[in-house]
């Protein structure tokens, strides 16, 4: 059951404690203040270890809502973390450079990661890794498929609100694009990616995947001038990602016995 609002701001000196705490935001030392009481006493806590446990509370309960927040924010379509990804499968993987993107010191540079490699190589467990480190350090991030953006951006179009659409891949402070190259877009497509790319660089930060080398993205965009134009933002700042091998979704299907 939701606690019931408040008609009226409390009096100070006439309102009780729970009441001026909630008053003022700390929800958390209302809903504790009395253990917090029992644990001062038996503690023998001073006056400034006392502020210190109210304080670092409050604290832990504002980070825990923030990266809520910003998990819900940034659109995961599943929670993957570095801890779960099999440096071992992969024939060829830096990973000193992955391990260095999970320090995140490339959003406060407004640089980038591009993950280059086959189809279940871990392209996208890896761009997600990051995505989610990043909420957890409260970094505003958004993960988006390029097919679903550009979808989303030409049906802006129709209604004229493309320029509150863009707002919304160029805004966060670290932008996941995956699945670069799995699908080709036409002249309009190709000038809306271009469009993000553009106003993104060194502005903000960009994780993002593909299948296909630089010198296959003209067959991904209308042409080799928007291709070219494109992969020199995006590349001026980012660190290159290379992965090798097989399929990790096949080798997992391969694995289990047949129904």
């Amino acid at each position: 059951m939701s606690r019931p609002v408040a008609l009226f701001a409390p009096e100070p000196n006439k309102a009780n404690l729970q009441e001026l705490l909630r008053y003022l935001g700390l929800e958390k030392t209302a809903a504790s203040y009395s253990d917090l009481l029992s644990r001062a006493q038996k503690n023998n806590w001073s006056h400034e270890q006392f502020l210190e446990a109210v304080v670092n509370q409050e604290a832990a309960s504002k980070r825990e809502r923030s990266i809520t927040h910003r998990l819900a924010q940034a659109r995961f379509p599943i929670v993957k973390t570095i801890d779960a990804f099999n440096f071992d499968f992969p024939t060829a993987i830096p990973r000193g450079k992955v391990l260095a993107a999970l320090t995140l010191d490339f959003v406060t540079r407004q640089e980038g990661f591009i993950f280059l490699g086959p189809p279940g190589t871990g392209k996208t467990h890896l761009s997600l890794a990051i995505g989610h480190a990043a909420c957890l350090r409260s970094v505003r991030t958004l993960y988006t498929t390029a097919v679903d953006m550009i979808n989303v951006l030409s049906a802006s179009l129709a209604d004229h609100t493309l320029h509150k659409a863009l707002r919304t891949y160029t805004t966060p402070r670290l932008l996941i694009i995956d699945e670069v190259g799995y699908l080709p877009f036409d002249r309009h497509g190709s000038d809306l990616f271009f469009q993000v790319i553009s106003a993104r660089y060194e502005c903000g930060s960009i994780v993002l995947s593909t299948n296909r080398p630089f010198k296959d993205w003209d067959k991904i965009f209308h042409d080799a001038t928007a291709a070219s134009a494109i992969i020199d933002r995006l590349i001026h700042h980012s660190e290159l990602i290379k992965i090798e091998g097989g399929s990790y979704r096949v080798k997992d299907k391969k694995s289990k016995p047949n129904g």
